[in-house]
């Protein structure tokens, strides 16, 4: 293990570096009280990573990063000033502080700044399950990543590798406030991917696979993954684009996140309160079909986006975004919330893993709902207008007859409103895709425009 990685990686010393931040992070209240700033957050963090990448059997790049942090955020009334530094020397740490109280004597009145309600502050801090420090040295990464990359150049067929790499990181960050509360998180992240090409008189095609886990121990066997990305780049081979047609369109679980990311940008309250979202005003209203569920829930073990917290120290909780189909709530932070006239729903730095509810189907059943469609494995492009709900986007999969795949398919454009993508889903497969926290598995549209080159 690399020394910069050994440093926080032990049990204790990581411990021991949260007490640290922590320090650090009730130092800059108290000179922030000092300077007259009626309220003040503090978010200080430190991230540890090594990442190895490999080319054709041969060592590309090698990095260790260690990034270090502190934010302050200070409010003289309504007014906030804001400034951060990756220095935690006192003389910067006071600098900082002089330059977030300056910003905010300058700034203009803002009736929702301010601290998150004082008792709304996390009181409990279970433990997650979220730190597994891997115990890696640039000589075992190099190792992992050629295995990878070497078990996906021994298919035949495959003609060249675009790289495999290995990544290994940790974080430790807290957040604190005003209120006395003071919230320390702890987490580990590890990734293995590699991308391949194969060609044939039809052109050249590319693909990857990749995992990513908490802990090393959750990870896919490193040849499967090399493996994966051949498989999926040679089932691309001989791809052809389509006439203009509508039909229904089945999404794998790994872009079918996308569809509920709209979603939940959409509801954001961000997006609300600049009326910049095509669901205003759907609180309490059908958006999805009645057989679909969205679930947070931030305390899954060894979750993504597992915390006891939100970024303004708001509880997290277990609770129902879309129930039977209808919105439950929006996700609110205390500022969104109160430009809307509402609560805080603990959703300050976004969503904490959102559990779509599936159906019995497995990825065999959901191509015979199919029947004759496109499945999506890629989509392109950034085609989305939050606004109108107007979708267009690139994309590449399979042509499927009779809930058999014919033949690849690329360079298209699927269309349609989000309104009516969501209203038209007819089912969600039990192939949930793990590696994010959003939880989904396949999802199957029941129409939308296909457009060929």
């Amino acid at each position: 293990m690399s020394a910069e990685i050994a440093n926080i990686a032990d049990k204790d010393a990581s411990l021991a570096e949260l007490e640290r931040l922590a320090e650090v992070a009730q130092d800059v209240l108290r000179r922030c009280r000092a300077a007259g700033a009626d309220e003040t957050e503090v978010a200080a963090s430190v991230d540890v990573g090594l990442n190895v990448s490999v080319r054709l059997g041969e060592t590309e790049t090698i990095e260790h990063t260690r990034d270090r942090s502190v934010g302050v955020t200070v409010y003289f009334g309504k007014r906030k000033g804001s400034a951060s530094t990756a220095d935690l020397n006192p003389d910067s740490i006071a600098k900082t502080v002089e330059q977030a109280c300056a910003i905010a004597r300058y700034t203009e009145l803002d009736p929702a700044a301010g601290l998150a309600d004082a008792a709304r502050m996390a009181r409990r801090f279970p433990d997650f399950d979220l730190w597994h420090p891997w115990d890696i040295d640039v000589e075992r990464a190099i190792a992992l990543g050629l295995e990878i990359e070497d078990a996906g150049r021994s298919v035949a067929g495959i003609t060249n590798s675009e790289g495999a790499s290995v990544q290994a990181g940790q974080a430790l960050a807290v957040y604190a406030n005003s209120h006395g509360f003071v919230g320390c998180e702890r987490g580990t992240r590890h990734m293995l991917s590699v991308s391949l090409l194969a060609e044939d008189a039809s052109g050249m095609q590319s693909d990857y696979w990749y995992d990513s886990v908490r802990s090393p121990g959750d990870f896919q066997p490193a040849a499967s993954i090399g493996l994966r990305a051949a498989e999926r780049v040679l089932s691309r081979l001989g791809a052809q684009s389509l006439s203009t047609r509508q039909c229904p369109v089945l999404f794998a679980p790994e872009v079918a996140r996308s569809l509920i990311g709209h979603l939940l940008s959409a509801v954001s309250g961000g997006a609300l309160y600049r009326k910049a979202s095509f669901l205003l005003d759907a609180c309490g209203k059908r958006v999805l079909p009645e057989f679909v569920d969205l679930i947070e829930e931030p305390h899954l073990l060894r979750g993504h986006a597992s915390a006891a917290f939100d970024a303004e120290g708001v509880e997290t909780r277990r609770s129902a975004l879309v129930e039977a189909g209808v919105l439950q709530r929006y996700l609110l932070s205390s500022y969104s919330a109160r430009k809307l006239g509402l609560e805080s729903t603990g959703n300050a730095g976004g969503v904490h893993n959102l559990v779509v509810r599936s159906g019995p189907d497995d990825f065999a059943a959901m191509l015979r709902r199919l029947d004759t469609g496109l499945y999506v494995t890629q989509l392109m492009g950034q085609g989305v207008n939050g606004v109108t709900g107007d979708y267009s986007r690139g994309a590449a999969g399979f042509w499927v007859e009779n809930g058999a795949i014919v033949y690849p398919v690329d360079e298209v454009t699927i269309a349609a409103n989000l309104r009516d993508v969501y209203a038209g889903i007819v089912a969600i497969g039990n192939d949930v895709d793990p590696r994010s926290h959003l939880l989904c598995g396949s999802i199957l549209v029941e129409r939308m425009t296909v457009a060929g080159a």
